[in-house]
């Protein structure tokens, strides 16, 4: 059986991830997209060869078994609601808009769909999870990326921080990851799915540099265990399209979207 995957959002992720499926994934075809912007949608399209509708979230629910959401995090519940009311698979990135919305597990459950976060932007989710199944003492995650990365997050232009000249690092945030989600909700996606996966946001540490020592997005994470300690650390390149989103997360939604239909998947 072949599933119908839509695509909500066709920016620097959703193009990748269509442009894979339009290549060839097992079990999986490319039906639908939605954008916000629809006249840009379909010249993308156009350039990526695809011929699909552009539609709305609602017929994107209606048309599609597998929702794949990487718009804009305000837009999140516009595409998550319909989907999960439908009983769709939803694939996302935005681990924020997920702690903004607790109750999207509800809509879920209700609705007999289900929720993946794709998470290959940051390593040892699989050691962590397992961890929060015995006693994890203390996560802490530290965030450094180059000042280009961070020029248009939601804190730094609200609070009118200067970027462009650093010549040192400098901290942005140090709080929980559910505040550093809040303040950087495009920016910091994978501090909420690591809270998301451990002890909670609430729990989970977060600092968040602007290093211009650093050319890729440097995420660091150590966690305290009654079962292991872990001490990871990952670099991830920018896209040249949107600095602050890292090339790895596009393939990491290919990869969440592969595990659907694969007979052997790998990870918990």
């Amino acid at each position: 059986m072949t599933l119908k995957v839509g695509i909500a959002g066709f920016g620097t992720i959703g193009a990748v991830v269509a442009a894979r499926l339009h290549e060839g994934l097992p079990g999986l075809t490319l039906a639908a997209i939605c954008s916000g912007r629809q006249d840009v949608a379909e010249a993308r399209a156009r350039d990526l060869g695809l011929a699909v509708p552009i539609v709305s979230p609602a017929d994107l629910a209606e048309r599609c078994d597998i929702i794949v959401e990487c718009a804009p995090t305000a837009a999140f519940m516009a595409i998550a609601e319909p989907a999960l009311a439908a009983g769709r698979i939803l694939v996302t990135v935005s681990g924020a808009a997920i702690l903004d919305h607790p109750e999207i597990t509800d809509r879920a459950r209700d609705g007999g769909g289900q929720i993946i976060l794709a998470t290959g932007a940051l390593l040892g989710l699989d050691a962590v999870r397992a961890a929060a199944e015995g006693q994890i003492h203390s996560v802490r995650m530290v965030t450094r990326k180059p000042p280009r990365s961070l020029r248009t997050a939601k804190h730094v232009v609200e609070n009118g921080i200067a970027l462009d000249s650093l010549s040192e690092p400098l901290l942005l945030f140090r709080g929980t990851a559910r505040e550093g989600a809040r303040a950087f909700p495009s920016n910091v996606n994978v501090a909420a799915a690591l809270g998301l996966a451990g002890i909670g946001a609430d729990r989970t540490e977060l600092e968040i540099w602007a290093d211009p020592t650093k050319t890729r997005n440097t995420h660091r994470i150590d966690v305290e265990s009654n079962s292991a300690r872990l001490g990871l650390e990952i670099e991830n390149i920018p896209t040249d399209e949107n600095p602050g989103t890292g090339r790895i997360t596009a393939l990491s939604m290919i990869a969440a979207l592969r595990g659907i239909t694969t007979p052997l998947r790998v990870g918990t």
